[in-house]
């Protein structure tokens, strides 16, 4: 599999630009309409948390979006941080022959 080269955006920076900055919500009021910690949508906006189920539940929700198109975003920059460290010592098990 080819190594994505540049990191995906994170979640919450996508919903800090594209819907909140448009819509001129605060962090305190857009916390408030998803039902959520402001703490909690903090470090989400602020990438220091990563998109749980039930964020992105809610989000889409809120958005009339799809809660998979949110977790897919999650899940791209996830994949691309551990590849940014993957383990050297795998053996492909195509090499191993049965005894």
């Amino acid at each position: 599999m080819a190594k994505m080269t540049r990191k995906p955006t994170h979640p919450g920076t996508v919903f800090l630009e594209d819907v909140m900055n448009p819509l001129n919500l605060s962090v305190t009021k857009t916390a408030q309409l998803l039902g959520i910690s402001r703490k909690a949508l903090s470090e989400f906006v602020n990438e220091k948390s990563a998109l749980s189920p039930d964020m992105a539940l809610r989000i889409s929700i809120a958005t009339g979006t799809s809660a998979e198109s949110w977790m897919n975003m999650q899940q791209k920059l996830t994949l691309w941080l551990a590849e940014q460290d993957a383990p050297t010592n795998v053996v492909p098990l195509s090499l191993c022959r049965a005894i």
